[in-house]
């Protein structure tokens, strides 16, 4: 290559905007020659540059038309983009990125969509990688400098300054700087079209249940044990809701114990020969004829016990031998067995059980924590048995409506698809069936809801609007239904804190009743998150569950 080549070569390396209207013939051939050459499942669409001096060793790239790579950029992993996308000099992309339609990424700046697990168990260099991946909608604009860590959604219209460090998801039309990344005004107006959004008042929610939490867990520890409130029996789920509490408002353990303490007393709840949890003071639950539990506390302690353990990185340290031994065979004659007709909640319940034990199964001893084909019978019993028109499994009542599908649909698909992030079937049918549902005023209305039902349909939502594509962006299928449900129950839920006390649970047959104390604390700050996620409102409050009612697939 002669002198003159080698400085076209730079020149359009640095500058590829201009390679399109200014690249001779000769130029264009070599450049064709380098695309074809990346390597990996690529493809490049029309009028796009990738600079020579690049580092691009993607295993999957797409590539859209108008799009460019380029100087010293460094791509591994899955990058796919939209039309007009560029990547500006040393910029980095690893791991699994997702780019919208119009984005710019600034120069030295870092998408990566990938991390090192941490547990102390090995070194950092030895432990495995995790990848959630990073999606980035359209038109928007990343400073130089930016660093957007796995997991984060970026949405559509936003941009990121200069330095940034992102580490939540920014909802649409954000301008956010930062480290951490923090909004500091709608792109449309000025910060009063936050506040007429209801951003301003999330923010002192949460700013006010932040300052309380330590009274609040405090109220309930009785000098040994938790309760959900005060003279209540301690139980297994307070010490559990506690753990929740703290990591969601103080990103730390209750103050009563150590992280060790409660750790280890957690783990001394689990029967080392079954790997269940009965209730303080109660017999253990005797196993069915297939090895595993009906109904009872031990049932949601799977999940209660589990996921507070996971939150102070500690883990069950034993196995749940019922799901551990149950054959494929067992598994599905048990399915087939379960109250669909007139108990669809009890239903779901027991297959979030099952499948969350056998999630803490596979994370304790591998692929040996559950038989060969019994997660495989699972998703394939779930798969032809749902109901193609509301997409949901059971059926309803004159007596309580879509109670039992809905609320059971919540537990069923959060332990099964949520949980292994698989997407659910009919998302649209589920949207329509939960917004019908959410409208029968049997279960909703002044004094008749309670967190359970409004969960119960709160992710349903959020997490099939998620996977439609749709979000908070507001253009999506029943967007206008599903924004205007959120807004009400979120306006209405803000107001029943109580200073010092948290959240009742609220009325009806199932829970602790509409005293404030733990439980209904630890299910209403989750709801309040996912509604306000839903209007594209959550990072207002500063927090996101990260225990049982997380969003993300567990890890």
């Amino acid at each position: 290559m002669s002198q003159q080549q080698e400085a076209d070569v730079r020149h359009f390396d640095h500058c590829p905007w201009l390679f399109a209207a200014e690249a001779a013939e000769e130029q264009r051939v070599v450049q064709r020659e380098r695309q074809r050459n990346i390597g990996g499942d690529s493809e490049v669409g029309e009028r796009c540059y990738v600079a020579e001096s690049a580092a691009v060793f993607p295993d999957l790239l797409r590539l859209g038309d108008d799009s460019y790579i380029a100087a010293h950029a460094y791509v591994t992993g899955e990058l796919t983009t939209g039309a007009d996308c560029t990547l500006n000099p040393y910029a980095t992309v690893r791991g699994t990125v997702n780019l919208g339609n119009g984005v710019r990424i600034g120069a030295h700046t870092s998408l990566l969509g990938f991390n090192h697990s941490m547990a102390p168990d090995r070194p950092v260099f030895q432990q495995p990688l995790t990848s959630q991946g990073i999606t980035i909608g359209d038109d928007v604009w990343i400073g130089s400098h930016v660093v957007v860590v796995d997991g984060v959604t970026i949405g559509d219209h936003c941009v990121i300054g200069a330095g940034a460090v992102v580490t939540k998801d920014v909802p649409a039309w954000t301008v956010a700087a930062g480290n951490p990344a923090r909004p500091l005004r709608d792109r449309r107006g000025a910060r009063a079209t936050l506040a007429a959004h209801g951003a301003d008042p999330l923010t002192r929610f949460a700013e006010n249940a932040r300052a309380q939490a330590a009274d609040i867990l405090a109220r309930c520890w009785d000098g040994d044990r938790y309760v959900d409130r005060p003279g209540a029996t301690p139980t297994v789920r307070a010490h559990c809701d506690a753990v929740e509490i703290a990591d969601l408002l103080l990103g730390s353990v209750p103050e009563q114990l150590t992280a060790e303490e409660h750790g280890k007393r957690l783990c001394a709840t689990q029967d080392p020969d079954t790997g269940l949890t009965p209730e303080f003071g109660e017999p253990l639950p005797t196993p069915d004829d297939d090895g595993f539990i009906g109904d009872g506390p031990a049932l949601y302690h799977i999940l209660s016990v589990g996921y507070a353990l996971d939150l102070l990185g500690a883990s069950f340290p034993h196995p749940v031998c019922g799901t551990q031994k149950m054959t494929p065979r067992q598994l599905v004659a048990r399915l087939d067995g379960l109250p669909w007709r007139d108990g669809a909640w009890g239903a779901g319940a027991w297959i979030d059980a099952w499948a969350t034990a056998t999630h803490w199964n596979l994370r304790h001893a591998g692929d040996g924590g559950v038989q060969p084909g019994a997660l495989e019978a699972l998703f394939g019993w779930l798969l032809t048995r749902v109901d193609p028109w509301t997409g949901m499994w059971g059926s309803p009542s004159p007596e309580s409506g879509r109670l039992q599908v809905v609320n059971g649909y919540y537990r069923l698909t959060r332990g099964s698809f949520a949980q292994f992030g698989l997407p659910v079937p009919h998302p649209e049918r589920v949207v329509d069936a939960v917004l019908d549902h959410a409208r029968d005023s049997r279960h909703f209305g002044s004094g008749r809801d309670n967190a359970c039902n409004v969960l119960d349909v709160a992710h349903p939502l959020w997490m099939c609007t998620r996977q439609l594509g749709t979000g908070s962006r507001g253009d999506g299928y029943r967007s206008a239904d599903v924004r205007a449900w959120a807004e009400r129950q979120l306006a209405a839920i803000l107001l029943r804190w109580q200073n010092g006390r948290g959240f009742g649970f609220g009325s009806g047959p199932a829970g602790p009743g509409p005293e404030p104390g733990l439980q209904g604390t630890e299910m209403w700050l989750a709801i309040i998150w996912y509604l306000a996620d839903l209007l594209g409102r959550s990072e207002a409050l500063g927090y996101r569950p990260r225990g049982v009612h997380g969003p993300e697939p567990a890890r």
